[in-house]
Order: structure tokens, then C-alpha cells, then sequence
């Protein structure tokens, strides 16, 4: 393994080794709590941008493969783990997670204490960090890192939604035919605005019996609400992302006017906080990290869901919401039902047969 060198904007600089691609990248560090996955979290959209300190401990056993991918290349610019193995044991797996790193250009950083940096995030939250297995220097490093654009000042919406419409054609796993289920046909059709979706989020928009088409996150409302009127959707989903929410204006707007013709909309992850943003409410930066598994409580369910985001919404949304979900930790709102309108979001991605999609299917005519 060759040496990596780590640069924190807090003035941390710390020495690793590398068993990933020979290179240098810019991105936030946050942490993940995830204790498998490790290959559709680097492949998921929403972590567009990010080093991901993974919490748990051994990384690479599981391997990797060319079916978990939750889209069609890596997103994150880097994992760090603190032992990495590169002999795998899983039938499924064609390839170590090296050999997957260094394929789609994604720094890997072992061999160091995942726990202090854990600790550091937990305390200051997350922030900009520069790594590189080609600049050694400190100072080198800071000065690279200083002329990098802010992780909240980019739109990763643009890089990361299809440029073409298509229509999603397979559902979840299933381990008797060991492949994915294939579509079935059905006259009800949502539209999914791509802002960062994962293929697994539309698997289970399928599994509900839905036609699943995915537009560009730049297709028009009106295009939408036409489309509706002529009885060809019958809703509407705001898919996951990464970045700022408050940047994205001209989303928001189409969003306002799609809550005005009055089409069921279901708003995931960064779906969630437009979907707020365009009823009027409040999105803010919060210094605890919400990523990875979290137990969230609905009515009658405890689920364990993913959540990706340091944002959240103000709590006077619930003046126009009404609050069906709450995360175990703290009792913080993740998921709304808004007032008197066909309107339901989450801040996580619900588990397989959830009540939120369920709800959902419901609106859908």
C-alpha cells in the first residue's frame, strides 16, 4: 500500500495508507454508521461529493460486484475505514473493494483511527477535507484545499440527474431467481424528478405496481401538469440528492407549481426539504450528521432507514403538516403528511413495504 495524506479544514493533518486510486480529491467528510453496503453508499447519488469515515470497523470482507449498484458509477470521492480487507468471502462478489475503487477513481484510506475522526465530526460537524496520495505537503495540501468550491455552494443536482427520460423496468431482489424482478404492467404511472436518485428507491416505486419513468430534474412543471390532466401520470416523486437544498431555486419554483395543480407528490430525502422549501417552510444547516442507519418511529412501526444529510426542517412546519414520523434518538421530525393536500415526504429512504409508500399508492389514481 502506498501512503495517502489527509488535510482537514480545521487544520488537522494526519498520514494513512491508501488502497484505493492513486490520486487527489476534494470533497466533505462525514461519517457513516452503516455496517454493510459499503458499495451502494459510494455508488448512491447522494453522497456525490463526500469522504464517508465509516464507523464500523473491518471494510471489504463482502467485496463487490456489478448488480449492487445504486447507480451507474461511484459518487463518493473517498472512504475511510480503519482495517481494510482485501480477500472476500461472498458468492455474489466478482471483485475486492479495491479493485472497485480503482476502477471508478475513489480514494481509499485505511490504517486509521476512524474513531478520533468520528469523535472530531461529532463535535465540529462535518467539513471540507483534501486527501492525496500524490501531494505530501501540509501546506501544499491547505492551499489546494482553500481554492476548492464549498460542498453547500454546489449544485450536484446537474452532474447527477439523467439527462434523458427512461422508464425504470426492475423491482427488489429476489434471492430465488437471484435477480432483480422484472416490471409487470400497470395503469398507474408516476413521474420521478431525478435529482439523485438510487436505482433501490425506484425497485420498491415498482414493487408498488407502479409504471416508473425518471425525468431529468430540469423537465418543466408545465410538461408535468399537462401530462397529468391528460390522465397519463397519476403522480408525482421528488427523488434523493445531494447538496444544498437551499440553492436549488428554480427546483423549488417548478415544485410551487406543481403543489398548485394539485397533483399526489412524494418527497424523498433532498425531495423532502424542496418539497418544504415550496410549501413555505424552512430548511436549515444542523451541526449533528445524519448519516447512515437510524431507527425512525412512525405510528405502530420502529423501521431502521438510511439517512444522508446534515440539513433539516425548521419545526413550524408542523403549522401546515402534520408529523408521522420522528427519529428514536431524538424525536426530531423526518417524515410529513401535509394539510388538506396530496403531499407526503420523508428524510429517509423507507424500508420495504413501509407505510409511507403504501400512503402513497393510495393518492395515486
Amino acid at each position: 500500500m502506498q501512503k495517502v495524506y489527509i488535510y482537514l479544514e480545521n487544520g488537522i493533518f494526519l498520514e494513512a495508507n491508501s488502497f484505493g486510486a492513486d490520486t487527489t480529491a476534494v470533497g466533505k467528510l462525514v461519517y457513516n454508521n452503516s455496517t454493510f453496503g459499503q458499495q451502494e453508499i459510494i455508488t448512491d447519488p447522494s453522497n456525490n461529493g463526500l469522504f464517508i469515515n465509516f464507523t464500523a470497523v473491518e471494510i471489504g470482507n463482502t467485496g463487490a460486484n456489478r448488480v449492487d449498484m445504486e447507480s451507474s458509477k461511484a459518487y463518493a470521492n473517498g472512504i475511510i475505514v480503519r482495517n481494510y480487507h482485501d480477500l472476500y468471502s461472498n458468492y455474489r462478489a466478482d471483485m475486492s473493494l479495491k479493485e472497485f475503487l480503482i476502477e471508478q477513481n475513489v480514494i481509499g484510506i485505511c490504517d486509521i483511527d476512524t474513531r478520533y475522526l468520528t469523535k472530531t465530526l461529532r463535535e465540529e460537524g462535518s467539513m471540507m477535507m483534501i486527501a492525496s496520495t500524490k501531494i505530501s505537503s501540509k501546506d501544499e495540501l491547505a492551499k489546494e484545499l482553500s481554492k476548492a468550491k464549498k460542498y453547500d455552494e454546489i449544485n450536484f443536482v446537474k452532474d447527477s440527474s439523467t439527462k434523458e427520460a427512461y422508464i425504470h423496468k426492475s423491482g427488489v431482489w429476489n434471492d430465488e431467481i437471484q435477480d432483480y424482478n422484472k416490471a409487470s404492467m400497470s395503469d398507474k404511472k408516476v413521474l420521478v424528478i431525478d435529482y439523485g436518485v438510487k436505482k433501490s428507491f425506484l425497485n420498491e416505486l415498482v414493487e408498488l405496481g407502479f409504471e416508473v419513468e425518471v425525468v431529468p430534474a430540469s423537465t418543466k412543471s408545465q410538461e408535468i401538469i399537462n401530462n397529468f390532466k391528460l390522465g397519463k401520470i397519476g403522480g408525482v416523486v421528488l427523488s434523493s440528492g445531494a447538496g444544498n437544498p437551499n440553492i436549488l431555486k428554480d427546483e423549488v419554483e417548478e415544485i410551487k407549481r406543481l403543489i398548485e395543480a394539485n397533483i399526489p407528490i412524494f418527497g424523498v430525502g433532498l425531495g423532502h426539504y424542496l418539497l418544504a422549501l415550496a410549501n413555505g417552510g424552512k430548511v436549515e444547516k444542523i451541526k449533528s450528521i445524519k448519516y447512515g442507519s437510524h431507527p425512525i418511529k412512525g405510528d405502530k412501526t420502529v423501521e431502521i432507514c438510511s439517512v444522508n444529510s446534515d440539513f433539516e426542517i425548521r419545526e413550524d412546519i408542523k403549522n401546515i403538516a402534520n408529523i408521522t414520523h420522528i427519529k428514536v434518538f431524538n424525536d426530531t421530525a423526518v417524515a410529513l403528511k401535509y394539510n388538506n393536500k396530496n403531499e407526503l415526504s420523508s428524510e429517509f429512504t423507507p424500508t420495504s413495504n413501509s407505510t409511507i409508500y403504501k400512503e402513497f399508492a393510495k393518492m395515486v389514481k
